[in-house]
């Protein structure tokens, strides 16, 4: 039995998936493809975007949880970064991973200041909120300082344009064989090609249908 398949994290993960499932934006509907498109790609415009939305879930689904809690337990992780929070899914499963990794410290951000206070309610509800640190805010602001000298695991699931730079914010401190992981990559294009350039100091390929999953090298 791990902190993921026992008791209360299990059914609360399976309760939450389904709240995620059935969530809906009105503000959605105001939006056409090419909009969505656009402003997806926007370091300008995220905020007044994803806070429209804030309605939505954009949780990660069961699949990519299970194998965040898998490159995290199997890499020994401690330290993690998350960009991007939101209703708590994916932190959930990266702190079960500390747990039974013997504890460690996860600091996320999340700048929709409703998402962080649910988050922080299902954080405690599954017993992890001792190992998980939310800074409120815009990324660019909470992880520019006062982080670990030495990150194990990154991951990014926020405002895609920002996935460049928030790896540049963190890189410093990644160490060798640390492993970056980004959610909906195929929607930062510039993002991807810093990963997979051969000058860029990563190891990167897709990994299945939604992520990008990268390796720092020493």
């Amino acid at each position: 039995m791990t902190t993921l398949t026992g008791t209360p994290l299990a059914p609360l993960l399976a309760r939450l998936f389904e709240e995620a499932d059935a969530a809906t934006s009105p503000a959605m509907a105001r939006y056409s493809h090419e909009e969505r498109a656009r402003l997806l790609n926007s370091k300008t415009e995220y905020r007044e975007f994803y806070g429209s939305i804030k309605d939505l879930w954009l949780a990660v689904s069961p699949e990519t949880g299970t194998l965040l809690y898998m490159l995290a337990r199997s890499t020994g992780a401690r330290i993690i970064v998350e960009f991007g929070t939101s209703f708590g899914i994916s932190t959930l499963y990266l702190a079960a991973a500390l747990r039974d990794n013997g504890g460690g410290r996860l600091i996320t951000t999340e700048f929709e200041s409703s998402k962080v206070m649910r988050a922080k309610a299902n954080l405690r509800e599954g017993g992890l909120i001792d190992l998980v640190e939310i800074r409120e805010g815009d990324a660019l602001e909470t992880l520019s300082a006062d982080l670990p000298e030495t990150i194990d695991l990154l991951l990014l699931d926020g405002a895609k344009a920002l996935y460049p730079e928030i790896v540049g914010l963190v890189e410093s401190r990644l160490r060798p064989g640390a492993l970056v992981i980004a959610d909906n990559a195929d929607f930062a294009p510039d993002y991807l090609q810093r990963m997979r350039s051969p000058a860029g100091g990563y190891i990167s390929t897709p990994f299945g249908d939604e992520v990008e999953l990268s390796m720092r090298l020493g």
